[in-house]
């Protein structure tokens, strides 16, 4: 019969996912796709999860660490759910950076970053039909799984 990884491997796995994932954020960027605000909201919580995660460790993996790290990675994968469906036009989302840009002031506009905005409900890059955002919540939610297991887990 197959055991399932201690507390403080599941910890590190869920650490690294964030890291993977907000490396592959930057990665992205770095590659010519700049992010929308939306974009940017999602990494806060993977950063917060791989604190977490850090700190987790160092300490020796209490479970009140697991459950803020699960807490981070649903907030990503909620976040990232809600930018999904604002990509498909399933519902609004920020004037600030979708449609026409409503929200927009004519500062932003005029100042030599108004030329860099990206619109959130636009996709930019796509795979087998699913944008980063819907990745990041399948990947998020995945995450979410691994630190709930660890926090039923014994350290």
């Amino acid at each position: 019969m197959t055991q399932l990884p201690d507390q403080r491997t599941l910890i590190a796995l869920a650490t690294l996912g964030s890291i993977t994932l907000l490396g592959g954020a930057f990665m992205f960027q770095f590659l010519g796709y700049p992010p929308c605000e939306m974009c940017l909201w999602q990494r806060w919580p993977h950063a917060a999860a791989i604190l977490i995660g850090c700190i987790a460790l160092m300490l020796g993996g209490l479970r009140v660490f697991a459950v803020l790290g699960a807490m981070a990675a649903a907030t990503t994968g909620g976040i990232a759910v809600y930018h999904t469906g604002v990509e498909r036009k399933w519902w609004e989302g920020p004037d600030s950076c979708t449609g026409g840009g409503a929200g927009l002031d004519m500062g932003s506009l005029l100042s030599t970053e108004g030329a860099n905005i990206v619109m959130c409900d636009q996709v930019s890059w796509e795979l087998f039909g699913l944008s980063m955002a819907s990745w990041n919540a399948l990947a998020s939610f995945a995450l979410a799984a691994l630190w709930i297991v660890a926090a039923l887990r014994r350290a």
